[in-house]
């Protein structure tokens, strides 16, 4: 089977109700920040390796003219995990507002943004920064839990969420799981995540998550949707 008779057929056989709608989609693109990768103040391991992946996502998101949505954690004062508030209160350099950890790997970051407004972001503001790109910033693991990513999604129509970044077990599988709540049809980008391992594509699959491997939604766009590059 060919590469692009594959893509064309991906979702042969899914249910019409989980069935991704890439034309109705946004990209989240979860906690891809300096601080993360390697070389930052807190590294997630393999994060920088698949930085290359998630900027051909974004590279098709953009030709598309669809929405894509980049979250982010800014640590400042006790609205933090408890889970890390020790450290965070002891002066761990994390993802401190205004910091160069604190910012969007630059292989991801749209050409001319500027950088992340903190004081808007922790204000609940979406901050614009492309035609159809934005960042929002969340407070704990969800991407849906005290943002405006929900009413910002609902805004545009949008019905599937590609979901790709850092570290699937925590941020991630909790932004799935509250998309799967709000009936969103949700799509992981298998090969453009830090922390994913196969046995978490089968956990996801048992309430409906699909997945697939970035090059296959790249040809799906560019093709069915006729990217504009």
């Amino acid at each position: 089977m060919t590469q692009r008779h594959a893509a064309s057929n991906w979702t042969d056989g899914l249910d019409h109700y989980i069935a991704p709608d890439l034309a109705r989609s946004a990209l989240l693109v979860i906690d891809t920040q300096v601080d993360f990768c390697d070389g930052g103040a807190s590294p997630i391991p393999g994060t920088t390796a698949v930085l290359p992946t998630i900027a051909s996502l974004l590279v098709a998101y953009r030709s598309a003219g669809l929405p894509i949505v980049h979250v982010v954690r800014l640590y400042e004062g006790d609205d933090v995990d408890l889970l890390r508030r020790t450290a965070l209160l002891g002066g761990a350099p994390i993802v401190r507002p205004g910091s160069a950890g604190s910012q969007i790997a630059p292989e991801l970051w749209p050409e001319g943004a500027g950088e992340l407004d903190a004081i808007s972001l922790l204000a609940g503001c979406v901050q614009k920064v492309g035609v159809c790109e934005v960042v929002v910033w969340k407070p704990r693991w969800s991407a849906f839990y005290r943002t405006p990513l929900d009413g910002h999604l609902a805004g545009a129509s949008v019905t599937t969420v590609v979901v790709a970044g850092c570290n699937y077990p925590n941020c991630p599988r909790a932004t799935i799981y509250d998309a799967s709540e709000r009936d969103y049809r949700v799509l992981v980008a298998s090969d453009a995540m830090s922390g994913l391992d196969g046995w978490h594509l089968i956990e996801a699959e048992r309430i409906g998550v699909v997945h697939a491997p970035s090059a296959t939604l790249v040809e799906r766009l560019e093709g069915s949707l006729g990217g504009r590059r």
